[in-house]
């Protein structure tokens, strides 16, 4: 399916020398035709391209129209996708002639860019599901959902299934409520129920022109089993892989840029420790990345790693997403993927491009992951990808979204209730379920009734909202559904800070 491209889009892709693919085309048009849907497409194929140029097509063209105000909301799972996508995102806009503005908030954000953010929103949004919600807790925000044309939600198969996916469920659900013609779209990869997928995005009953447009590209990646020279000396289970050590520093030369996996922070850190002891003259070419580094540097290590100046970085699932690394030559997998989805996200990093082979060397840390990797190796040649399975009637989830409502402009129960049960996760939530969340955010219901600070909403003219200004600072400082560890500062001895780390480790 092909459509007429404006002239200055046709330009930016003949510089680019780019050609449009089948299902990006697909997706274009339906957008332009009022569709809401998924984009399910392999990593590296192009689907944000796929996603963002409709909605850039459609303001291109409607030149009579006030141009100014929130016109796109782009969710992204990770900040440290945001950069990334800014950059992209900014880079088409820019290239085909269209001038928006393109902000991201994320936790990172400043505070005085927030509130700038808030007040005076750009036509493009970039932020995490968290900041999202948390902007509805704003009144003055709420507001200039009105003007929204499309939320977009990147790596949609990633918050599928957590409690993050089920806060971004409620979220849409109010924003469709408060804009009748709003579109939703979501961006996939390696997933095995796309059309439930499908329907968990777009809800049950809000949105009615849907599609699933799917990628007949399939790329071609090469699994590679790392086998130990001497098997029988080969631990059955635990350890760290380190055994396997000498062979990753001989696999390093092979290529000019190499991502190392480890499926936990404490692994990447042993890692990349051994590594520097085994070959000192790594230092300045090699880097550590995951989520407990402080912001800086996970953003040097980024930046780094796309100009080419590691040829090898140790991480964790926090660059497992989306961040276009093309220079990646090879990626390494210390132990077993522990999923064919992750093995395949892995792998999707290295040939980041469309019809470029990808390749992912599984170095098990013991016999038994042989056997996994030789298992995932097996299921994707058969093309088989476990599903994501959604979660529902979280009702600690919906308990911390009614009180952020409340936050902002507050709610009237049977408008809310109505709104929320048009939602994958709560299609199934009964009146007795809603009145026992009305009752505990009110008085903290029947264990907290006597605890004064459980009482956090007030009905009025029946309209719920929050009690006060101390209840509404304390709510926003703790809106999400992440629960970890207790997190202390890491630092130099001089007081240069490293990052944080949980106390349990």
């Amino acid at each position: 399916m092909s459509i007429r491209l404006p002239e200055s889009v046709k330009t930016f892709f003949s510089k680019k020398s780019w050609e449009p693919s089948s299902f990006q085309q697909q997706a274009w048009s339906a957008y332009l035709k009022g569709y809401s849907g998924l984009i399910h497409a392999p990593t590296g194929t192009g689907k944000t391209l796929a996603a963002c140029l409709g909605p850039f097509i459609k303001n291109l063209n409607d030149f009579s129209k006030v141009t100014t105000g929130l016109k796109v909301i782009w969710i992204t799972p990770m900040r440290a996708l945001a950069s990334d996508t800014e950059k992209s995102l900014r880079e088409i806009s820019e290239g085909i002639g269209l001038s928006w503005e393109i902000k991201r908030r994320t936790g990172d954000t400043t505070s005085t860019e927030r509130v700038k953010i808030r007040k005076d929103p750009p036509q493009l949004l970039i932020t995490t599901p968290e900041s999202f919600s948390l902007m509805l807790s704003y009144e003055d925000f709420e507001k200039r959902l009105k003007t929204t044309q499309c939320v977009i939600v990147d790596e949609w198969h990633e918050l599928l299934g957590s409690k993050r996916g089920v806060q971004l469920e409620l979220c849409l659900a109010r924003i469709r409520g408060l804009n009748k013609n709003l579109k939703t779209w979501g961006l996939s990869a390696t997933l095995g129920n796309v059309e439930e997928a499908s329907d968990v995005l777009l809800g049950t009953k809000q949105i009615v022109k849907k599609k699933i447009i799917s990628s007949d590209q399939f790329k071609k990646i090469d699994i590679i089993p790392l086998i130990p020279k001497k098997i029988e000396c080969f631990p059955w289970v635990g350890h760290l892989g380190l055994r396997l050590l000498p062979d990753i520093l001989s696999m390093l030369d092979t290529a000019k840029s190499t991502l190392i996996f480890t499926n936990t922070r404490s692994q990447a850190e042993l890692w990349f420790e051994a590594l520097l002891k085994s070959q000192p003259d790594l230092v300045g070419r090699i880097a550590l990345h995951h989520g407990s580094l402080d912001k800086n540097i996970r953003r040097r290590v980024e930046e780094g790693l796309k100009l080419g100046e590691f040829n090898c970085v140790v991480c964790t699932s926090s660059l497992d997403l989306g961040v276009d690394f093309s220079p990646v030559e090879q990626v390494i997998q210390i132990g077993s993927p522990k999923g064919i989805a992750r093995l395949l996200q892995r792998a999707g990093r290295s040939g980041h491009q469309p019809g470029v082979r990808s390749k992912i060397i599984c170095a098990p840390t013991n016999a038994l992951e042989l056997a996994e990797i030789a298992a995932a190796r097996s299921a994707f040649e058969k093309k088989i990808i476990e599903k994501r399975v959604p979660m529902r009637l979280c009702l600690d989830v919906l308990t911390q979204h009614c009180v952020t409502l409340a936050t902002g402009s507050g709610f009237e129960e049977t408008q809310l209730f109505n709104e929320i049960q048009k939602t994958h996760a709560f299609s199934q939530l009964t009146e007795k379920q809603w009145r026992w969340v009305l009752n505990f955010i009110t008085n903290g219901g029947p264990a907290l009734k006597n605890y004064p600070e459980f009482e956090k909403v007030t009905k009025s003219n029946n309209l719920y909202k929050i009690k006060s200004l101390k209840s509404a600072r304390l709510h926003r400082m703790s809106i999400g559904t992440i629960v970890s560890d207790s997190l202390m500062d890491l630092k130099w001895v001089r007081g240069q800070k490293i990052g944080s780390i949980e106390e349990t480790f």
